[in-house]
């Protein structure tokens, strides 16, 4: 045991004395120490980091919008963050848009001679204004202020509309466009019979340069719907499909008046039934020598009594043709509608 002693000992002491050996253990000593020092530094950094709390969602009801103050969203639209700004902009309109005597105001602001007062009115309410509002505006009263803006905004050196291939609605003045915008998006939900009693027709359309002559301002408009694409021409087809709207484009010389409606009675309606038939029956015939149950008496009374009720079918036909053409509508071969007779 001693022996084996002395020489573990010997060994060791040769070890101790090889340069190598020592300084490869204080490498793994130093690789060590590092790696528990950077561990218990990210633990340290763990515990040490104070984390945000998550904001929770929270929603605005009516009664907290109701219950904030001018100043208070004021305020609140200055602020740096952006969905606080949105949200206060939001508020602020839907009070406004649900405000009857500010609506009336700006009204008043776009029948205003002066064009800036007319523009900032305009701008703020198409600001407030959305489709979900929109019925506010569909009324006699927004009508006739649009229709007066429009008149306001009249241009008495405008060329002749008589250009198939370019359309000017993009050039118009940006007033026109915004009223224009209004009308169609109105008349996209409502009837255009407010419109119309609002004068459109006769205070701004007809006001359009058509031409210098009735001719060609009956020309001018007609190609102008037929090939422009804009909303001026929906608006007016809107009104054109009404009997009002009708009567008013043809007062303001836009349309020409409805003619009379042509008759479909065909030539053949007033030969007599009996004279079609002549060929079934002999010549020389007469009616006094004949016996009451012959043949050729009977043929005669039945197409007298067939005639009698085709004479009354082509009336009733024509008559009910022409209440069917009301005018309401460009006169065309549609217009002339007969029911389908049932089978006898």
């Amino acid at each position: 045991m001693a022996t084996a002693h002395l020489r573990a000992m010997g060994w060791m002491g040769r070890l101790i004395q090889d340069d190598r050996v020592v300084f490869g253990w204080m490498a793994v000593v130093a690789v060590a120490g590092l790696f528990g020092v950077s561990e218990m530094l990210k633990n340290w950094r763990d515990e040490a980091e104070i984390k945000p709390v998550q904001p929770k969602t929270q929603y605005i009801t009516q009664e907290t919008e109701d219950a904030l103050k001018l100043s208070t969203l004021d305020t609140l639209l200055g602020h740096y963050n952006q969905s606080i700004r949105e949200t206060s902009a939001r508020i602020v309109c839907d009070r406004a848009v649900n405000d009857k005597d500010t609506v009336d105001m700006l009204l008043w602001g776009i029948t205003r001679k002066d064009y800036d007062e007319r523009m900032r009115n305009l701008r703020a309410l198409a600001i407030i204004t959305d489709p979900q509002s929109l019925e506010r505006l569909h009324r006699w009263k927004a009508y006739a202020a649009l229709v007066r803006c429009l008149e306001l905004s009249l241009d008495p050196e405008q060329e002749v509309l008589d250009d198939e291939d370019w359309d000017e609605y993009g050039l118009r003045d940006m007033t026109e466009k915004l009223c224009l915008m209004f009308i169609s998006q109105l008349l996209s939900c409502y009837e255009p019979e407010k419109l119309i009693k609002a004068k459109f027709v006769e205070k701004w359309l007809a006001k359009q340069n058509w031409g210098a002559t009735p001719e060609d301002r009956l020309h001018n408009f007609s190609r102008y719907m037929r090939y422009k694409g804009n909303r001026i021409t929906d608006i007016v087809a809107a009104i054109q499909g009404t009997c009002s709207g009708r009567e008013a484009l043809e007062a303001t010389g836009l349309l020409p008046p409805l003619g009379p409606v042509p008759s479909e009675s065909d030539p053949e309606d007033n030969i007599p039934l009996i004279e079609r038939f002549s060929v079934l029956l002999p010549n020389n015939i007469n009616l006094s020598n004949l016996r009451d149950d012959d043949q050729t008496r009977l043929l005669i009374r039945s197409l007298q009594g067939v005639q009698s009720a085709e004479e009354q079918r082509v009336r009733h036909r024509h008559r009910e043709a022409m209440v069917l053409n009301d005018g309401s509508r460009p006169l065309n071969s549609d217009d002339i509608i007969q029911r389908p007779e049932s089978p006898s």
